[in-house]
């Protein structure tokens, strides 16, 4: 299985988002780009704006994890802004079959994401047409929550149907990844983390996302 790593900006410091990234760069596999609206979840992050301005010199592709009200509206605005990959929730969406559909068709991989209380039998019937299972394992709006080790029943589920049906799909887990819990996400079937406070809150970011990787590739073993 073979492991990716994304670095949430959510908690870095909003004036020099490339300087943080560029010290995480050579560590990680995406940028996973946090936008909250302040109604679906209770906090206010990133716009398609700032997604547009940090594409214009990507560093590394950019994972957008849309939390927010009516993504069937505002979803295809975060690819045109440059984003490679648009995840959206499924409590969010009105019609998900259109919206997988609309954002593959402006040439994006295609999310959908779960909160802690929706259970895994929301989004079984979309595995196939999708590229990006999101898993959140703390409740979505705050970065540096503590990692929430009963979600990975569905990690587990999620990727029992992946290897059944062979399908290519990644498992991806977002919220309070850390030391402690990478290697166990990872055992568990995921194969996409999301990493921010863990690294970021490093003296050097790179250094600890370097360690966070190997100790999440201990979990599969």
């Amino acid at each position: 299985m073979d492991i990716k790593i994304g670095a949430s900006i959510l908690n870095a410091d909003a004036r020099y988002l490339e300087s943080a990234i560029q010290s995480v760069e050579t560590s990680i596999d995406w940028v996973h780009f946090d936008v909250m609206d302040n109604h679906f979840v209770p906090n206010l992050s990133f716009g398609a704006g700032v997604l547009n301005s940090l594409s214009k010199n990507k560093i590394k592709p950019i994972d957008a994890h849309l939390m927010i009200e009516n993504p069937d509206k505002w979803a295809p605005d975060f690819v045109t802004a440059g984003a490679d990959s648009v995840t959206f929730h499924i409590e969010a969406s009105k019609d998900p079959h259109r919206l997988i559909k609309t954002i593959k068709g402006l040439k994006s991989k295609v999310g959908v994401a779960i909160k802690p209380g929706t259970p895994l039998d929301e989004v079984k019937e979309f595995l196939e047409e999708i590229d990006v299972l999101l898993v959140m394992t703390v409740e979505p709006g705050f970065g540096g929550q503590s990692f929430m080790y009963d979600m990975l029943e569905k990690v587990k589920e999620a990727r029992s149907i992946v290897n059944s049906k062979k399908l290519n799909l990644w498992i991806q887990v977002d919220g309070g990844v850390s030391e402690s819990s990478i290697d166990k996400a990872t055992a568990a079937g995921a194969d996409f983390l999301v990493v921010g406070s863990a690294a970021f809150a490093a003296a050097d970011p790179g250094k600890a996302m370097q360690e966070l990787l190997k100790k999440a590739k201990q979990g599969i073993s």
